[in-house]
């Protein structure tokens, strides 16, 4: 199954897991609005893709105002994303996530993965977050 962060967010937001609060748009005007009622001095506009490596990528930005948040969607919006899970010919981003922004002191990566080789699901866990999660497997897999 695959899904999108704005949507694996609001499953773990029912069952009481806290999450940045979001809101998915598809339009420049709508991320504007988003920001508008999520209110605060800063938010993060994310491509929402079916592939990790959005950030290095260059499809989640941190905007300070309004006017960053639309200039930011206009940019991220129908832009083909590249990432290493991509492949060359990349994805078009048709969606965004406005979430707000955090102060981030520490990440953690967790994910729950279906290992097709013994058919049973692989939970995996960092202290290092998950950026460059593969890298960090293959240096340090305990």
């Amino acid at each position: 199954m695959k899904i999108h962060e704005y949507q694996g967010k609001e499953i773990l937001r029912q069952f009481e897991v806290p999450v940045p609060r979001g809101i998915p748009a598809f339009t420049v005007q709508e991320a504007v609005e988003a920001a508008q009622k999520l209110g605060g001095p800063v938010w993060v506009v994310k491509a929402q893709i079916h592939a990790g490596g959005r950030g290095k990528g260059g499809g989640v930005k941190l905007a300070r105002s309004i006017d960053e948040v639309k200039q930011l969607a206009g940019e991220i919006l129908g832009m083909q994303l590249v990432t290493h899970q991509t492949g060359p010919e990349g994805q078009k981003v048709r969606r965004l996530l406005i979430e707000d922004g955090a102060d981030i002191k520490k990440e953690y990566y967790v994910s729950a993965v279906t290992d097709r080789a013994s058919q049973r699901v692989a939970i995996m866990a960092s202290s290092e977050g998950g950026m460059d999660i593969e890298e960090v497997a293959h240096k340090t897999p305990e």
